[in-house]
């Protein structure tokens, strides 16, 4: 999505993103699924994995709705995901990080890779972070669940190296 400057506004302009992510046996084929807006404009991403788990693709659609923005914006960020979102508005993700990447039981944090690929992404935003109840009714959030199964039913799976490897790996080119 590209988004066009507007030289008599020193405003961020204002998206709206909707996210899912979703895996068929958990861990099994998975994928993720986008809905962006801004102003008239609608953009829709997906993707699929051939083994992964949910809340890797709820992660993966978040990055990859932020990766898409040229410019730092206002977002209006909503998901499904509890991991995601208590991660994001009750401060677990600074927590791990203060911590070395552990959580407060002293075990790794699990994602680490993607969660690093999530900070990095989101520092250059205005993020209000919403959680929307799944499955019930929303046009967005049941739109993005239907990428999600398109995606995985699409039958073009890429290898999700980083669940492979524990979800720990630094590597951080895995997709």
């Amino acid at each position: 999505m590209v988004l066009r400057e507007n030289p008599n506004s020193t405003e961020m302009k204002e998206v709206t993103i909707y996210t899912d992510g979703g895996a068929r046996g958990n861990p099994g084929p998975g994928g993720y699924g986008v809905v962006m807006i801004f102003g008239a404009h609608r953009k829709e991403l997906s993707g699929a994995y051939e083994h992964t788990t949910n809340n890797r693709m709820e992660l993966l659609a978040a990055i990859k709705s932020l990766e898409v923005l040229t410019e730092p914006c206002h977002i209006h960020f909503h998901s499904d995901s509890k991991y995601l979102i208590d991660a994001m508005t009750k401060h677990w993700l600074s927590a791990w990080k203060k911590r070395g990447w552990l959580k407060s039981d002293r075990k790794p944090v699990l994602n680490k890779d993607l969660w690093q690929r999530l900070d990095e992404v989101a520092t250059h935003h205005r993020i209000d972070w919403t959680w929307v109840k799944g499955h019930a009714g929303n046009e967005f959030n049941e739109r993005c669940d239907a990428l999600v199964h398109e995606a995985i039913d699409s039958g073009e799976l890429q290898i999700d190296r980083g669940y492979a490897q524990g979800g720990i790996s630094e590597e951080m080119d895995l997709f």
